[in-house]
């Protein structure tokens, strides 16, 4: 795979990289100007002359990626047995200016669990977003070709779920993922919010509801062995309060629109996965 096939790949997956040129050249090097290859944070492809000056780049850019940074960064190598070096010596006896360009940070991950009348809504909204949006329902019938043909020109990555147990899904959701729980069940959203809270690496966890429905919930979650500080991480009710005002206030729209603009501030910031400790695991 070359260095295009692999940003694409990147692309695809929603993964950082650093996209590392040689900007020039002079005198004597092992790669002329215009050369690049392309860094994540676990491989690399193509050249950019390899031996001291690439490992050199190599290292610039996952420091990088390990801090978020999205402007571009020069960095200049002299090839000579004078010049500072910690991977090797190379003595060609010329000097490269290397261009390292961040390219798209990873993008969120978002899952609506429940796509009713406003998980529909949510999800048209959230679908013109570049990110990865999973639609998860225990119900075949809200996830046919054409019931979801309303977002065929989805910028976002769409993962569709059917599935009966909504929870065993989250378990496969990767780190960081933004939940919002509005299913047709409540069972079903307190059990999908007590498995949320057994995992200590998820993002925003968002449900659909009532004071008294929390009320009831906080009771049952307590009771599985959840403590203050997990049940502190749910987000209830759901969508900005000044959006959801008015004689339309409980219109699908309006409350997808309130909770796409709450998202909005999380899904465009750099990918910060929390550190609170776990939950207990649940005894059989």
């Amino acid at each position: 795979m070359n260095w295009r096939e692999a940003l694409n790949a990147l692309h695809a997956r929603g993964e950082a990289g650093v996209l590392v040129t040689v900007a020039a050249a002079r005198g004597h090097t092992p790669r002329e100007a215009g050369a690049k290859m392309l860094v994540s944070a676990e491989h690399t492809w193509d050249s950019v002359g390899g031996g001291n000056l690439e490992a050199t780049a190599v290292d610039r850019a996952r420091a990088l990626l390990a801090t978020g940074a999205t402007a571009p960064d020069l960095m200049t190598l002299r090839l000579t047995d004078r010049a500072a070096n910690d991977h090797g010596r190379q003595c060609c006896g010329g000097e490269v200016t290397l261009l390292l360009e961040p390219m798209q940070a990873a993008r969120a991950h978002v899952a609506v669990f429940g796509v009713g009348h406003v998980g529909l809504e949510l999800a048209r909204i959230l679908s013109r977003l570049p990110l990865h949006l999973h639609l998860v329902d225990s119900r075949a019938a809200q996830l046919t070709p054409e019931r979801l043909s309303v977002l065929s020109d989805a910028a976002a990555t769409l993962h569709v779920h059917h599935s009966p147990i909504p929870e065993m899904t989250l378990h496969d959701l990767p780190a960081g993922t933004h939940l919002i729980v509005m299913t047709h069940d409540h069972a079903e959203d307190a059990a999908l919010i007590d498995a949320a809270l057994r995992r200590s690496d998820l993002g925003f966890i968002g449900l659909i509801g009532s004071s008294a429905k929390w009320t009831r919930f906080q009771t049952q979650l307590r009771d599985l062995g959840h403590p203050p500080a997990a049940l502190a991480r749910v987000t209830t009710p759901i969508g900005l309060p000044d959006l959801i005002r008015g004689p339309q206030r409980k219109h699908p729209a309006v409350i997808a629109l309130a909770v796409a603009a709450q998202l909005l501030p999380l899904i465009q910031a750099a990918p910060v996965l929390p550190t609170l400790p776990a939950a207990p695991e649940r005894t059989p």
